[in-house]
């Protein structure tokens, strides 16, 4: 799997709000016509508001991202990196339905490309990075990109052309470019997963041909912050339709490509995952070797022995996007726990953890590692692995409490 880190260099914009309450307001009566419970947040950042504009179903993302800017002048410079990223996610989707023509399948370089954590690369890993990495930089804004298949971090800023920005703030984005992408080959559900994050405007990292200095490198580990200094966050889903689901703090949208217009319009507005389920996500070959909690908890949903009573059925992917996409639509618990082989988890903390549960969390459901709110974990490293298990609100509170009684 190939996974991306990208600092974009963006006009300088005010502190605004992670998970919190929200209020959509109209500029027609200029009074609250809707209201979302969310996590409490830092007093210091402002909820983005929306009008219902936001809430009709058919706008374009294009016009979502330019509505939110109008409404909140902080956010002024966030649709041209929503572009840049939507744009990415067309080119990709394209990538994927038609890789079985062009032969864009299989390991990179016939097999034995590895990336910087051990892992073999797939073709579209590549190829589906460079999409991401162009499309940015040329945004005027991409700075620095920090990928699993890189050693160090590599300046990325475009040469031999002025770009027109005022360079006075940056916002880090972070990227698993395609999710999943071992199940390419099968025809699989397979994403993209994106986080963005402000940066410190004082922490500038220089274009230089032989690498980062030692400061740079400290400057640039300095940006790994926890989920609850996202400011946005999404996924493109890869799939029967091409989605794009997204949110800035105020709640959950989902977007659907329509190929006729090449746009992507609002299909899913204002997102809410149902507070209980009878669903669960999980790799279950690896049941046996999962903590006692989980393994119990999981036991007892099969025979609805759990405390909702509901018996579970069992649905699993194996693509992140994917099952994250059904759960949050349907309902239900994913998760990755720890187990005896991978005793921190498997999924990335920086790039899958954290965005995907600011979603999580902004459609209402819950994202824990079994004794920690997720959103809360501050990285030690940009590869840091984390268990992870999200979704409905009771369910993983089942589990939480599971942990809890159980001294962990």
């Amino acid at each position: 799997m190939k996974l991306a880190i990208v600092a974009a260099l963006i006009t300088s914009v005010g502190a605004f709000m992670a998970p919190a309450p929200s209020t959509f307001i109209s500029r027609r009566t200029t009074s609250p016509i809707m209201a979302t419970a969310s996590p409490p947040a830092p007093a210091a950042r402002k909820t983005p508001v929306f009008d219902e504009v936001c809430e009709t179903t058919g706008v374009t993302l294009t016009r979502f991202m330019i509505e939110v800017a109008m409404l909140n002048p902080e956010l002024s410079e966030l649709p041209s990196l929503f572009s840049g990223i939507e744009t990415a996610c067309k080119a990709i989707s394209n990538m994927v339905k038609r890789s079985q023509l062009t032969g864009d399948i299989g390991y990179a370089e016939g097999g034995g490309s590895i990336n910087v954590q051990g892992e073999e690369q797939k073709t579209l890993d590549i190829m589906t990075n460079d999409v991401l990495k162009r499309a940015l930089r040329f945004t005027g804004k991409l700075g620095v990109l920090a990928s699993e298949e890189e050693d160090t971090p590599v300046d990325v800023e475009p040469t031999g052309k002025e770009v027109m920005f005022d360079e006075t703030s940056k916002y880090v984005a972070v990227f698993d470019p395609l999710d999943g992408s071992s199940n390419v080959d099968a025809g699989i559900p397979t994403g993209t997963i994106f986080g963005i994050f402000d940066h410190d405007e004082e922490c500038v990292v220089n274009d230089k041909d032989e690498g980062l200095t030692e400061a740079e490198m400290v400057c640039l580990t300095n940006t790994l912050k926890p989920g609850t200094d996202l400011i946005a966050s999404g996924y493109c889903l890869y799939s029967s339709s091409c989605f794009f689901v997204m949110t800035v703090g105020c709640g959950v949208y989902g977007f659907t490509l329509d190929e006729s217009i090449g746009e992507f319009v609002l299909t899913h507005p204002n997102i809410k995952i149902p507070e209980t389920s009878k669903i669960y996500s999980f790799n279950e070959a690896n049941l046996p070797q999962w903590d006692e909690p989980m393994r119990e908890t999981v036991e007892k949903w099969r025979i609805g022995e759990g405390k909702s009573g509901n018996s579970f059925s069992s649905r699993y992917i194996g693509s992140m996007v994917g099952d994250v996409h059904r759960t949050l639509l349907y309902g239900g618990v994913f998760g990755y726990p720890s187990d005896k082989k991978n005793v921190n988890g498997k999924l990335r903390l920086l790039y899958e953890g954290a965005p995907m549960s600011y979603l999580m969390e902004q459609a209402g459901g819950l994202s824990t590692t079994g004794t920690k709110r997720v959103m809360e974990i501050l990285p030690d490293e940009v590869h840091q692995r984390v268990p992870i298990v999200m979704g409905s609100k009771q369910d993983v509170q089942e589990v939480v409490d599971a942990y809890s009684a159980a001294g962990f």
